[in-house]
């Protein structure tokens, strides 16, 4: 149980670090520096982590890795919309 809350806890932390990215590109609408390439190996990595939590069980390792890609996903799609209105 212990293990649990403390992975909880870290995925938490782990989602909140991706909030200010995803303003920045949704409603600051600002891409600058954002490597497209580099998030899409970061939502592999995920989709990976994700997948080794339902193999073990491990719900915060699925809870962490869903909730992180969804903003990693929500920062891809946001950077590609402002990309193509720019060009």
């Amino acid at each position: 149980m212990m293990l649990e809350t403390i992975g909880f806890a870290a995925g938490v932390l782990g989602i909140v670090a991706w909030i200010p990215q995803v303003k920045t590109v949704w409603f600051d609408k600002k891409h600058d520096g954002v490597s497209l390439p580099t998030f899409a190996v970061v939502a592999l990595a995920l989709t990976l982590w994700m997948i080794y939590g339902i193999l073990l069980p491990s719900p915060a390792i699925i809870f962490s890795n869903v909730a992180a890609l969804l903003m990693i996903l929500s920062v891809i799609i946001g950077v590609a919309k402002i990309r193509k209105n720019e060009s």
